[in-house]
């Protein structure tokens, strides 16, 4: 009985280690992770580093709630409407990086994380940056495209919508970035491979709804901000850390 009892235990705390944003404390760099260089991008207490895209203060639609960031229907807004609120690491851009974030969907929501980022005056988040998608792939309305689904390189890549846990409960993505080569990993399952600046690269560009945006087809930046997207849903975002590789 006391044997049973220790292996169930056991097996309990497997699960609880394996599940994306525990097995550590919130928001914190254990001292492996330290070592390997993680810095954190959000202390769970403030916004620090962390501005309005094309703009020096936080939009009033994000919050700190439950350790996390929190970005939520606009006032005088409908569930689908941004508010101006996309919002960007603005202390340092990034070149090649391991990118590492907790993400959460309220039912039907969609947002993005976009690398990269070249900030123009006048210009939205996506204009000029890759988006890894953010969706309640169950719900939301943008979800009739594969590679619209959670994890993939938005509109050129899907990524297996398997990887993904519904709204309601966290799920990790991991994004590489090193010399152009990208990859993401979706609760620990590499789902999109690809390589920036290739004939490759340029064929999912015209294949896309990219095709007709300048920032894409001038070339998406060697270096750039990482930013998180406000399209008008509740999404919250913890755990956000990235080492320089």
């Amino acid at each position: 009985m006391k044997r049973n009892f220790v292996l169930s235990l056991m097996s309990v705390l497997a699960i609880v280690i394996t599940m994306p944003g525990l097995g550590q404390n919130v928001n914190q760099l254990n001292e492996e992770e330290k070592a390997d260089g993680w810095v954190l991008l959000f202390s769970g207490s403030d916004f620090s580093g962390w501005r309005q895209c094309n703009g020096s203060e936080m939009p009033v639609n994000w919050v700190i709630e439950d350790d996390a960031m929190k970005v939520f229907t606009g006032e005088g807004k409908k569930p689908g409407q941004g508010a101006n609120g996309d919002i960007l690491f603005g202390d340092q851009k990034f070149e090649n990086f391991e990118l590492s974030i907790d993400w959460k969907a309220s039912e039907m929501a969609n947002s993005g994380i976009f690398y990269n980022i070249r900030e123009l005056p006048g210009k939205p988040i996506y204009y000029a940056a890759p988006e890894v998608q953010v969706l309640d792939n169950v719900d939301a309305t943008d979800n009739k495209i594969d590679s619209h689904l959670a994890g993939s390189l938005y509109d050129m890549i899907a990524a297996d919508p398997k990887t993904v846990n519904p709204a309601g409960e966290w799920n990790t993505i991991v994004i590489l970035v090193q010399d152009g080569n990208v990859t993401h990993t979706q609760n620990g399952v590499k789902v999109v491979e690809y390589t920036l600046w290739t004939p490759e690269w340029d064929e999912l560009v015209a294949n896309s709804k990219f095709l007709r945006f300048p920032g894409f087809t001038e070339g998406i930046s060697k270096e750039g901000y990482i930013g998180l997207q406000d399209h008008g849903y509740a999404v919250w975002f913890r755990n956000i850390k990235i080492r320089e590789l």
